[in-house]
C-alpha cells in the first residue's frame, strides 16, 4: 500500500480509504471488514454523522477497539436529521458543528477526529461561520485538519481561496471525470483530492456490464453508450477494476480514493485490484475511451 500526504496537514493516508458507509449493521462483520482492511494496510476510514443517523459512527467506533491510534479516522457534518422522521435540513451553522462534533466523538469511541469534512455545501451558506468553527476545533484539539466533500465548483473555490481546508472529496471516476477540470488548481493550492464513487456504482468492476443492464442510464451516457465504453474499457485492460482506481489515482492531486465494501470479499477484490499492475499507456486509452464533461452548475 502506498501513502499519500492529505493536502497541508501533514496526514498520510493510504491511497485506497475504506469508506465505512457500507459497512454491515452486524458488529462482527463489520469488524472482519475493518481488520481486513487493518491487515491490508489501509489506515483511511471515512464515516459520517448523516449515514444511519450515527449509526455508521458507533459500529465504526466500535469495530475499530484499539486499534484507533493506528488510523486517519474521518467523519463529516452539515446534515441535521430529525429523530422523529427522515427529514433533513442542511446547517452549516458554527453552533451546530461545535456541537454534533461531541455527539461524533461519543460514537467513534474516541477523542479526536483526524479529517472534520463540511458535508456538502451551498454559496449561500456563511462561510466565514463554518470556517471559523473548523479553525476553533484544532485550536481545541478536536480535529487535526478540516475539509470539504463538495462537486459545487463555487463551493470548492471559496474554501480554496478562504479557507486552510486540507483536502476536498470529489465524485471522481471515468465515468465522472468532470472534477479534471480543477485538479490543476487544488494541486497548485496545495491541497488534496479525495475521490468518491471511484468505481461509479459497481460499473466498473467485473459485475459491470449486469449493472449496466439493471442501471440503464448514468450520468451522461444513455444505456447504449454506457455499454459501448465498458466494452472499450475491458479491451484496455483485463480487469476494468484496477483500471478505474489507477486512473483516479495517477494524478497526483487525489491522495486517496474511497471505496466501500459490504463484506470482506467485496474488499478483497479491490485489493487485489488495486495491486495489479496499469500502464500509463493503459490510462491514456481509458481516457480517450470515455467523456470529459464539465460542471454546468454552481458556477457563479
Amino acid at each position: 500500500m502506498k501513502y499519500n500526504t492529505l493536502g497541508t496537514s501533514g496526514l498520510e493516508v493510504s491511497e485506497i480509504a475504506l469508506g465505512c458507509m457500507s459497512l454491515p449493521e452486524d458488529p462482527k462483520r463489520a469488524k472482519a471488514i475493518i481488520d481486513e482492511a487493518l491487515d491490508n494496510g489501509i489506515t483511511y476510514f471515512d464515516t459520517a454523522d448523516f449515514y444511519g443517523k450515527g449509526k455508521n459512527e458507533a459500529i465504526v467506533g466500535g469495530a475499530l477497539g484499539d486499534r484507533r491510534q493506528d488510523i486517519i479516522l474521518a467523519s463529516k457534518v452539515g446534515n441535521e436529521w430529525s429523530e422523529e422522521s427522515d427529514e433533513v435540513q442542511w446547517n452549516p451553522t458554527k453552533a451546530y458543528i461545535k456541537k454534533q462534533i461531541h455527539h461524533s466523538l461519543r460514537r467513534l469511541n474516541t477523542d479526536y477526529l483526524d479529517l472534520y469534512q463540511l458535508h456538502g455545501g451551498m454559496i449561500t451558506d456563511d462561510s466565514e461561520e463554518t470556517i471559523e468553527a473548523f479553525e476553533e476545533l484544532k485550536k481545541e484539539g478536536l480535529i487535526r485538519a478540516y475539509g470539504i466533500s463538495s462537486i459545487r465548483p463555487n463551493v470548492i473555490r471559496r474554501f480554496l481561496n478562504n479557507s486552510e481546508i486540507a483536502s476536498i472529496m470529489m465524485q471522481y471516476s471515468l465515468l465522472d471525470r468532470r472534477p479534471e477540470e480543477f485538479l490543476p488548481e487544488i494541486g497548485q493550492s496545495g491541497r488534496s483530492v479525495v475521490a468518491r464513487g471511484s468505481l461509479a456504482k459497481g460499473l466498473l468492476t467485473a459485475e459491470g456490464p449486469k449493472r449496466a443492464e439493471k442501471m440503464g442510464d448514468y450520468l451522461q451516457y444513455g444505456a447504449d453508450q454506457l455499454s459501448s465504453v465498458l466494452n472499450k474499457l475491458s479491451s484496455i485492460h483485463d480487469n476494468v477494476h484496477s483500471l478505474a482506481l489507477h486512473s483516479i489515482l495517477a494524478d497526483r492531486t487525489v491522495s486517496s480514493a474511497v471505496t466501500g465494501a459490504s463484506s470482506t470479499e467485496q474488499l478483497r477484490d479491490t485489493l487485489q485490484a488495486y495491486h495489479q499492475t496499469v500502464s500509463p499507456q493503459q490510462i491514456d486509452a481509458a481516457k480517450a475511451a470515455t467523456r470529459l464533461d464539465r460542471y454546468e452548475q454552481h458556477r457563479d
